[in-house]
């Protein structure tokens, strides 16, 4: 398996390669296709490599491209945990009058995340896919057995303290190291985009 992050706007994307598929998750803002293309290209990446793509939590900045891509064939993968929230960005970008194409529900395959090891094993990836609601209901980390774990925009754990009586977010970390991760690789850079946990 291999982590690819690519960068073409304000929110990490990263391409997950196993040895059957490619799982992309998390898009940026709709608008972004044309820097995506690029950002693909200088990666080695065919859109033809992308066998499904999801997001880990349905704000504007992590699914933005999701629709567009669905149309062009892209199959898009809907945790149950997040179903009812898929529709969250349509609004909002429907007040910012932005080139916008929501993601079709009826289309997306949709699986608890109890059944996402046996989904990612589809493409030689092994993992799964964890639901991590602190930072919004539904939100979720990619947690690959070979130490990498995406999170999106869950707070970093350093932030534990700082968050006091947060037993959401303690809960959702204490899950998350409990599958042995090494390196986690957050959603944003005015964050520390990827870190070590052994450092």
């Amino acid at each position: 398996m291999e982590v690819v992050r690519l960068r073409y706007g304000n929110t990490n994307t990263f391409f997950v390669r196993g040895d059957m598929g490619g799982l992309l998750v998390d898009t940026d803002m709709a608008g972004s296709m044309g820097r995506f293309f690029k950002a693909l290209k200088r990666a080695g990446i065919r859109m033809g490599d992308i066998s499904w793509a999801m997001a880990t939590h349905f704000h504007p900045d992590h699914a933005g491209l999701l629709g567009e891509m669905q149309a062009m064939g892209v199959r898009v993968l809907l945790l149950k945990e997040q179903e009812g929230y898929a529709g969250y960005s349509d609004r909002i970008y429907e007040r910012m009058g932005a080139e916008y194409r929501p993601v079709d529900r009826a289309k997306a395959r949709v699986i608890p995340c109890g059944e996402s090891r046996a989904f990612l094993a589809e493409m030689g990836i092994g993992g799964e896919i964890l639901h991590t609601p602190s930072h919004s209901p539904d939100s979720v980390a990619v947690v690959l057995d070979d130490g990498e774990c995406l999170v999106g925009d869950l707070e970093p754990w350093g932030y534990l303290e700082g968050y006091g009586e947060n037993e959401g977010l303690r809960s959702d970390w204490e899950r998350i190291m409990g599958r042995g991760v090494k390196r986690v690789w957050f959603g944003h850079a005015n964050e520390k985009w990827v870190e070590r946990v052994d450092e």
